[in-house]
């Protein structure tokens, strides 16, 4: 009988990128994944369609299931034959019980894996600008559970020794402890001026700092109000945040931003963002696909040579006319002479990518300017080549009739609802607050996306909108949308740049 594997994965400190290529691997082929609060849900994003998720919980007020119960469930589901992806956050060893999950699965006979994380012990400082090692002011490091309540009979933590300890001290998970801490520290000998921070929810948009000594730290964080999940730092090493803090100096830095492009192009405009230090999730709401019947496409690539202008509009028009031009055994050298138009620079890279310079370019980038750009170039009775989207607008082509040429319009690509089976989780975030600004880099992408969140669209009150362009944002107030943010330049790179002047005021 197939027992299954179970592997226990330190999905780190929160920022999803900070999962270890084999924690991700894992992810991508578990049938069951096991997570709790402190696992950045993004994760379950790179799980198979038919993966099975349980939500295990954990918090100080609040267990959805105890320990043992979850020991329970990773044992079933290991002994149904099922690959498990046990997602906790940190690393599985560190505070993160892990060893004791392990010990049950042995002790069921259900093999096991531990694959390590980033602990939030040394990531979480790193990114409040905080080493926990310096040598101008430590070279050693201690890691202590907060959730141990200092001032019981038997303790397992050595008050004394800590106190007396010159190096730094990391306490995870102990904000609802920190009075009964620094009492004992002090108590113990400890200098009452000595520096100490404590960070909540680190390495993610919520990330919030706050610094002080043991002295007064108490009212600091009760005036701030910071709740769990937060670690402490104590030690001098505190006193480089000034001069090493990064993560909340970047521009979009507090923003978690909905990417809804196509699941091929979403990474591009992703990657931009979380440059500028937003997270940035991937919700796909239009799939990319070749048209239900390719013969006209086909007739119209075979024949390019015939044309005079062929007129792109899109990399993904590129994409799909070269596609069928290699499918049909042709290369550039087929087209002659036609001359080539290209909305946006990169629709143009993408053709020069592939041996084409273009001749035509106009300098906005929608139907109406390349009218304008092509007017006295274009001649009556000129044939003209338009390979686009299904969904296009009609305004291009009839421009171009006006001006005389014959126009062959041809799909070569759908744009088509995608597949998702994230909406759920993006619902939570919605209701929670918790996303920001929404971008929508084409009128599909916000019709789509309406149809995916339906009636729950009313979710969206508070949260920012961004569109690409005019066309785009028109779309979007049709459908009762407002509008925030319109990039001055249609392109991502524009986009990107008009999401962070409105973020900065």
């Amino acid at each position: 009988m197939n027992k299954g594997k179970v592997y226990l994965i330190g999905a780190g400190p929160g920022d999803v990128k900070l999962i270890t290529v084999k924690g991700l691997e894992c992810i991508q082929k578990a049938d069951v994944i096991v997570y709790d609060r402190l696992a950045n849900p993004r994760l379950l994003s790179y799980r198979k369609p038919e993966a099975k998720l349980i939500y295990v919980g954990k918090s100080p007020d609040r267990h959805t299931l105890t320990q043992d119960e979850i020991n329970r469930v990773l044992v079933e589901e290991g002994l149904k034959g099922n690959v498990v992806a046990r997602l906790k956050g940190g690393d599985p060893y560190v505070f993160g019980r892990g060893g004791e999950e392990g010990e049950e699965l042995r002790k069921a006979g259900v093999a096991f894996e531990e694959v390590p994380g980033i602990t939030s012990a040394i990531s979480v400082p790193a990114y409040a600008g905080i080493p926990i090692t310096h040598r101008d002011f430590t070279s050693t490091f201690t890691v202590i559970t907060g959730h141990e309540e200092p001032g019981k009979e038997t303790s397992n933590i050595n008050w004394p020794r800590l106190a007396q300890d010159p190096g730094t001290l990391v306490f995870l998970m102990g904000v609802g402890n920190l009075p009964q801490i620094v009492e004992k520290l002090v108590t113990n000998g400890k200098d009452a001026q000595t520096p100490i921070a404590l960070i909540r929810w680190g390495t993610r948009p919520e990330q919030q700092v706050v610094t002080g000594n043991l002295a007064n730290i108490v009212d600091i964080v009760n005036k701030a109000g910071l709740k769990s999940p937060a670690i402490i730092i104590i030690g001098q090493v505190v006193t480089l945040r000034d001069t090493l803090r990064w993560f909340e100096d970047q521009p979009l830095f507090g923003k978690r931003i909905l990417v809804t492009r196509s699941r091929e192009q979403a990474s591009v405009l992703s990657e931009k963002l979380e440059r500028l230090g937003a997270e940035a999730w991937e919700y796909p709401t239009i799939k990319i696909q070749e048209p239900e019947d390719l013969t006209f496409l086909d007739q119209a690539v075979a024949n390019a040579g015939a044309y005079d202008w062929i007129i792109f509009t899109s990399v993904n028009g590129v994409k799909a006319f070269f596609n069928r031009l290699k499918a049909q055994r042709l290369d550039i050298r087929s087209l002659n002479n036609a001359k080539i138009c290209a909305i946006g620079p990169k629709t143009a890279e993408a053709l020069e990518e592939r041996g084409l310079l273009v001749d035509v370019m106009p300098e906005v980038f929608r139907a109406e300017a390349v009218v304008a750009a092509l007017e006295g170039r274009i001649q009556t009775g000129d044939k003209v080549l338009l390979p686009r989207a299904d969904l296009a607008r009609q305004v291009l082509v009839d421009s171009l009739q006006q001006l005389g040429a014959q126009v062959d319009e041809i799909i070569a690509y759908q744009t088509v609802l995608a597949d998702t089976s994230d909406t759920e989780l993006l619902l939570e975030k919605l209701q929670a607050g918790e996303m920001h600004i929404v971008t929508f880099t084409s009128s599909s992408t916000v019709t789509n996306f309406l149809q995916l969140v339906g009636e729950h669209r009313q979710l969206l009150k508070g949260v920012k909108i961004a569109c690409i362009g005019p066309i785009t944002a028109e779309t979007a107030e049709k459908n009762g949308l407002h509008v925030d943010i319109c990039a001055q330049q249609y392109t991502i790179d524009g986009l990107v740049e008009a999401i962070v002047t409105y973020v900065q005021g």
